[in-house]
């Protein structure tokens, strides 16, 4: 299927006036190497999408969140999780980063927790797991590569049937997929390029400050570019849809 018909549905957790919310569809628009109007948006803080609505397109996306928590959860949370559980049993073409990421793990049956001591924002390096060295869409990345990152809450059990596909040192779960399932999941941020992870800092400057210590002009000098990563989402619509 080109890329210019595949029709995507963003599972959003973001607040009204939150800036981002725009930002986020852009990037995976650019991401995705398709229009913007290819990308409905559903705000799970209002409720989930039904079954006519997901089977409406062709992939959900599961996105960051500036302000909720999957370890500390919330009123509509329940609900939002029952839907990621949907989308697993129909084996629903579902790429889920960051907040989506650590939904989902939760979702299934893992165990997501807050540690500000193993936060990770900026430019930092992932390491394949073995079966990541084998994975259709991890695989060209090699052996070690660069992924933008932004996140206090940890996946700290991944559910039954993850496969672990990256790690680093400093936390053990960075990219999971459920097996015999077009589901995969990344704590960093395919969708991001460095310019877009700086929009992200300039939006919420308390993440530079309580995770790393220094001002956003000295953060953001050490931010780069990760165009190996960028090509994760391309690549996973291109393994889905050939």
């Amino acid at each position: 299927m080109p890329f210019k018909k595949v029709r995507y549905l963003l599972l959003q957790v973001r607040n009204p006036d939150d800036p981002m919310r725009g930002q986020e569809v852009g990037c995976f628009s650019r991401a995705l190497r398709c229009d913007t109007d290819q990308i409905h948006v559903t705000s799970l803080l209002d409720g989930v999408p039904t079954r006519a609505q997901i089977d409406a397109v062709d992939m959900v996306l599961l996105g960051g969140s500036g302000d909720y928590s999957v370890a500390k959860g919330g009123p509509w949370l329940d609900e939002a999780l029952e839907a990621m559980r949907e989308l697993h049993e129909w084996s629903k073409p579902t790429f889920a980063s960051c907040w989506g990421f650590q939904a989902m793990a939760r979702a299934m049956g893992g165990e997501v927790v807050t540690d500000l001591d193993r936060a990770e924002l900026g430019t930092l390096d992932v390491c394949l797991t073995e079966a990541g060295k084998v994975d259709p869409l991890f695989s060209p990345l090699g052996s070690t590569f660069s992924a933008p990152m932004g996140h206090q809450d940890i996946v700290d059990k991944l559910p039954e049937g993850a496969l672990l596909l990256a790690t680093n040192d400093r936390v053990t779960n960075q990219a999971f997929r459920f097996e015999d399932k077009p589901i995969y999941c990344t704590q960093f941020h395919p969708e991001l390029n460095r310019q877009t992870l700086i929009e992200r800092l300039v939006a919420y400057p308390w993440y530079v400050e309580s995770i790393v210590g220094l001002s956003l002009e000295s953060f953001s000098a050490q931010c780069r570019d990760t165009p190996h990563t960028q090509a994760l989402l391309p690549r996973f619509v291109e393994h889905v849809f050939g």
